[in-house]
């Protein structure tokens, strides 16, 4: 191999600390400009070539690559180095990243790819992108190291079976770095505009003007907790109530802070999809009316982006998917050039170019300014944009809308469950080949449930007997669609689930319940198909051994919402850091805006209902003829709801009300908030927790008032009890983190809905006696309370 004509620097060595940011210099690009970028990327760039082949390869874990690393190293000896970290210049070209591991003895520099499966079922084009990796860390440990030449070896260790196959061959200095310094070459002119993109984006965003003409009260306190946690690199939990305007009042000061701090990216993570909305409005705002040098860019999921549902994500089944990496330099140089990336701009261009605009839309990830997108793009399992930090070592600051609901998404993210009517749907469908394995694994299902006939029990740990039946049915699913990578229909979706489960079964410790839940009456063999199932769940309970990694891998995290208190359930939940900052905005409305009222002697308990239902319908009524106009009542269940609008139609029939139903269609959904008029008067009727208590913007005169009649408080099963026991266990006796603390953040929730703007004025009744008890004030808002009843802090 010979080095390209060049009119650059060749390859010059830098010490492990000599790597900076993005651009190092201030100077434009024509004047000395400098762009860093990791082997990786360097790599996806310019050596991805050929179809987009997403067959399912069932890939390690982090820490079972972690894992496997280590093992790889214990059997090296001990003068094996591992985390080489190495760095070159090519001209203005940067680029750093760590080799795996350097075995002194052989003279070999390692990549170790972990996978579960064969190495010879990796798709070509992937490989390949491997050895461009490998040989690029051999060219910068040759240049820093001084030596002629060296051995390379692409090892892929297999995690189920602790294998390792070696692919390995020795190659001189001279032809690592001409291969380098062609692929530098070919990234240079994207680079010099990336360059020049980076240098305007951050002139843009130091003289960016505040959108509004003042800050709202608290709005600049929040802005200022903000700033303060990225200049810092801390965590921030902010709590800051309804009409201050948080979305702007997070994102200016990030935004504002990303020159300073040498931010790659932002990422605005909703956890409803609500909340993408207004993130994306602001930004907007923000950017003006003229042309701005910040793309911003929607994360979706796959399902809303795909063109070709029906078609395996394979170049021999999908037309976008064939050449897909031979299409995609020009589809990506015609997205970056605009800086509004949203999915209705992608499908466009994507179109124009014939490739699939859901991976463009990821290939774009790498070159966006600030995402916008759901919560388990970062915190997932599989998150892309977790993995994309690490493997590009990106500067990354989050912002978490509606940060309450992030403890029980996490929880879904990590909790997972498997059925024994599931498993006999898959043995009836499942080809020949696959039956036996799924078959084996049934019955060691059914035998677990055998063993545990109640109807419901926690397992203190897996059996080994039903986790190897598992790695084996797995394994086997995992060769069959190796072997049929065009596959699709209920079998590949259920392969999907049982890797994800078996990971969970694989991960358990004290951070999640091992359960069993049964339903009907066995047969006696224990398969009967007429009404006897049972549900093996492994169910996060504190998924913080799961996130405290993500948290720590970035520049700052601002975790934001209306009800947040108290900072420590979020906290150990999540596994925030330590020294994660807290701040509690004030409203920006004074507290007599809101008059709050409880109704004392009043009891919503299930055996209470009865008798008290007459009273709480009589309190609502006499509120609405005090003060009539829109109000929404928020009760525990669908029936509790019907019970109370039945005895207030009886009551008052001429008092207009309407009904949340138990499966509304976005159709139903928009007619009943139709019902909220500027002139209107009634009642609507709502569950606690559901669509209409939270993320609904009724302003002024569209509603008045609410009525909360209920704690909140999950009902007693079997299932919260063990939860409680488990948190109590991990965090201490009575911390309310199972029951009362979720149950506040929902009413508070549900009572911002009453003053959205500062010259709002509402009413709020809590139609609960237990409202008047210390543990249940300390976690409402102080300002609810006049000065002499509120509680004073634990």
């Amino acid at each position: 191999m010979s080095a390209p004509a060049t009119s650059a620097k060749p390859l010059v060595a830098l010490g492990p600390n000599d790597a900076g940011g993005n651009v190092t210099d201030k100077a434009p690009p024509s004047s000395g400009w400098r762009y860093t970028v990791a082997v990786r990327a360097l790599c996806e760039f310019t050596a991805k070539r050929g179809n987009l082949d997403r067959r399912f390869t069932p890939s390690a874990t982090a820490l079972e690559g972690l894992k496997g690393q280590a093992t790889i190293a214990t059997r090296r000896g001990q003068d094996y180095e591992t985390e080489v970290a190495l760095a070159g210049q090519y001209g203005p070209l940067q680029v750093r990243g760590r080799a795996d591991g350097y075995d002194p003895r052989r003279r070999c520099l390692e990549e170790i790819k972990t996978i579960r499966g064969r190495p010879e079922d990796i798709p070509e084009n992937r490989r390949q992108l491997h050895w461009a990796q490998l040989q690029t860390y051999g060219a910068l440990f040759c240049q820093m190291r001084g030596v002629s030449e060296v051995a390379l070896a692409l090892v892929y260790f297999d995690v189920a079976s602790q294998t390792e196959v070696e692919l390995r061959e020795v190659c001189g200095a001279e032809d690592l770095i001409a291969a380098f310094e062609l692929r530098c070459e070919q990234f240079l002119q994207w680079a010099e505009q990336e360059a020049r993109h980076r240098q305007a984006r951050d002139e843009f965003l130091q003289a960016l003007p505040f959108p509004q003409t003042e800050f709202r009260t608290g709005q600049r306190q929040l802005a200022e907790a903000v700033w303060r946690g990225a200049t810092r690199q801390r965590c921030l939990l902010a709590q800051a109530p309804t009409g201050i305007g948080k979305t702007i009042g997070t994102l200016y000061p990030l935004l504002r802070a990303m020159p300073q701090q040498a931010l790659d990216k932002v990422a605005y993570l909703t956890c409803k999809g609500t909340g993408r909305i207004t993130a994306l409005e602001a930004l907007a705002d923000l950017r003006g009316s003229g042309p701005a040098p910040l793309r911003v860019l929607t994360l979706v999921a796959k399902d809303q982006a795909c063109e070709h549902p029906d078609k395996a994500c394979h170049g021999d089944a999908c037309p976008l998917a064939r050449g897909f990496y031979d299409r995609l330099p020009a589809a990506r140089a015609h997205a970056v050039a605009q800086a509004d990336l949203a999915p209705q701009a992608l499908r466009h261009i994507a179109q124009q170019h014939q490739v699939c605009p859901y991976y463009l839309g990821q290939e774009l990830v790498r070159w966006a300014d600030v995402l916008v997108g759901d919560v388990h793009h970062y915190f997932d399992a599989n998150g892309q944009l977790w993995g994309l930090m690490q493997a590009e070592e990106w500067k990354l600051s989050v912002l978490v809308d509606e940060a309450h609901n992030l403890v029980e998404r996490t929880r879904q993210m990590y909790s997972a469950q498997l059925s024994l009517s599931q498993l006999r749907q898959m043995v009836n469908s499942a080809p020949a080949a696959l039956a036996g394995a799924v078959n084996a694994l049934l019955h060691s299902a059914d035998n677990l449930v055998s063993e545990h006939p109640a109807p419901y029990t926690v397992l203190p740990a897996v059996p080994d007997t039903f986790t190897q039946a598992l790695q084996a049915a797995a394994g086997t699913l995992a060769e069959h669609f190796h072997a049929h990578p065009l596959a699709m229909g209920p079998l590949l979706d259920f392969h999907f689930e049982l890797q994800g489960y078996l990971r969970l079964v694989e991960a358990l410790s004290d951070h999640s319940l091992f359960d069993i839940q049964t339903t009907g009456s066995p047969s006696n063999s224990g398969l009967d198909e007429q009404g006897f199932d049972a549900v093996l769940s492994v169910r996060s309970v504190a998924p913080a051994c799961f996130l405290r990694a993500r948290f720590k891998g970035l520049h700052s995290a601002t975790l934001f919402s209306a009800t947040l208190a108290p900072p420590d359930y979020a906290m150990n939940l999540l596994g925030l850091p330590e020294d994660t900052a807290w701040i509690d905005v004030p409203p920006a409305f004074p507290p007599e805006h809101l008059q709050v009222q409880v109704a004392h002697g009043l009891s919503t308990r299930y055996a209470d209902r009865e008798d008290t239902l007459a009273r709480l319908v009589k309190v609502m009524a006499q509120q609405f003829d005090a003060q009539p106009g829109n109000y929404l009542a928020f009760f525990s269940s669908f029936e509790y709801l019907e019970q109370a609008a039945n005895q207030l139609a009886l009551m008052r029939p001429n008092l207009p009300q309407w009904r949340q139903d138990r499966r509304m269609s976005t159709l139903e959904r928009q007619t009943f908030l139709a019902r909220f008029t500027p002139e209107g008067q009634g009642i609507g009727f709502a569950v606690l927790g559901g669509v209409f208590a939270e993320g609904v913007d009724l302003p002024g005169s569209l509603l008045i008032g609410a009525f909360v009649a209920t704690l909140g408080l999950p009902p007693v099963t079997a299932t919260q009890e063990s939860m409680q026991a488990r948190l109590e266990k991990l965090f201490g006796a009575n911390p309310g983190y199972a029951d009362l603390v979720p149950a506040m953040q929902k009413v508070v929730q549900a009572a911002g809905r009453v003053l959205r703007t500062p010259q709002d004025r509402g009413w709020l009744w809590l139609l609960d006696e237990r409202y008047a008890r210390t543990e249940v004030k300390q976690l409402l808002p102080a300002w609810w309370w006049p000065a002499s009843q509120r509680p004073q802090a634990a």
